[in-house]
């Protein structure tokens, strides 16, 4: 499975972007979709995550700004980025995972977010 992160780029602080990803299958619905970032330096850390179900889960810092959705027909995962801050400068990268018995776990290549001030 394949996943292709794209939305990514330059934006002033308090401006939007959104961040598609699009799974490479489409004959099984992902358990779970979600969005990571790593600042250089740093370690990588989750952003939001949503279930097939529509269940959603947000970092702390970023409640309220950014918005996690998705597509099961189409695996696709998207995440609205509003009000954005220099401090969400960061490469974002997708994952997907799930399984029960047979758990699966693959990686986009990253899309990179710059806010400037």
């Amino acid at each position: 499975v394949q996943l292709q992160a794209s939305g990514g780029g330059l934006v002033q602080a308090g401006g939007s972007l959104r961040l598609s990803c699009a799974a490479s299958v489409t004959f099984f619905t992902i358990d779970n979709m979600g969005w990571h970032r790593r600042v250089p330096g740093k370690e990588r850390e989750p952003v939001a995550n949503i279930t097939n179900l529509g269940g959603t889960d947000y970092a702390e810092s970023v409640k309220g700004r950014f918005t996690i959705a998705r597509d099961n027909a189409e695996n696709t995962v998207y995440l609205q980025m509003n009000s954005l801050k220099p401090e969400d400068t960061a490469v974002y990268y997708c994952n997907a995972w799930g399984g029960t018995g047979y758990p699966y776990s693959f990686w986009g290549q990253g899309t990179l977010v710059t806010v400037s001030s």
